[in-house]
Parts: structure tokens; sequence; C-alpha cells
């Protein structure tokens, strides 16, 4: 699970979607380390097992399920561009601004926002 985890992250955040820096990866991963980055990233490509905290697995599912989320409400549109769009919710701050904030507890709140807003449109 950690592996699918992560494949799916370093593909969201890599250069066909997000094109996120790798500090700002460490940022969404709430890791401090490119070393730990860079070695999970070789794991994943080897197929080798990888060891995650519980607090980078709850981040991971977090952030599927934030694109899960913008996929349903989007209708599958460009949810890249979803997450970089201003967003009153977040203070002006685009979805990712906010995720980027470092804290699981903003992950959070990009979700429960999804969630509370795909409710009031399919409740």
């Amino acid at each position: 699970m950690a592996a699918a985890g992560l494949q799916f992250f370093f593909n969201v955040t890599g250069p066909e979607h997000w094109k996120l820096s790798q500090d700002e990866q460490c940022q969404l991963l709430g890791i401090s380390s490119r070393t730990t980055l860079h070695a999970w990233k070789k794991k994943v490509e080897s197929g080798a097992p990888v060891q995650l905290s519980h607090d980078t697995l709850e981040r991971l599912s977090l952030l599927m399920g934030i694109r899960k989320g913008v996929e349903i409400l989007e209708e599958r549109r460009d949810w890249d561009e979803y997450m970089r769009r201003p967003n009153r919710a977040f203070g002006g701050q685009s979805a990712l601004q906010r995720m980027l904030a470092g804290n699981v507890s903003d992950l959070l709140d990009v979700r429960r926002y999804l969630d509370s807003w795909r409710g009031a449109h399919f409740g």
C-alpha cells in the first residue's frame, strides 16, 4: 500500500501534473529530507518495499481523496488547474497553496472542503 501511495504521489506532483519542486514534495509529505524523498522514489521505481510512518500514510490518503473529490466535482476536467485556482474558501489561496503550508491539518481542511462541496452538489 505504501508503494502504491508513493507511486500516485510522484505521478501527481511530477512534471506532468502539479510540477512541484522537491522541497514542495517534501512539504506535502511532511518530511524535511530530500535524501528520504529520493530513497523512496528509487524504491518505488525498483519495486522494493517501502516503510512509511503513519503520518505519511495519512497524508497520502488525504491527497488521494482530494484528487478523487476534485475529479468528481470537476467532472474529470482539468483537476490540475483547479488545484492552482484561487479559492475564497482558502482566503484567496489555491488548494495547492493551502496544502503546501505543510501541516496535515491543511490537507484535511482541503479534503473536508471538497467533501462538503460534493455533499452540497450531490446531496
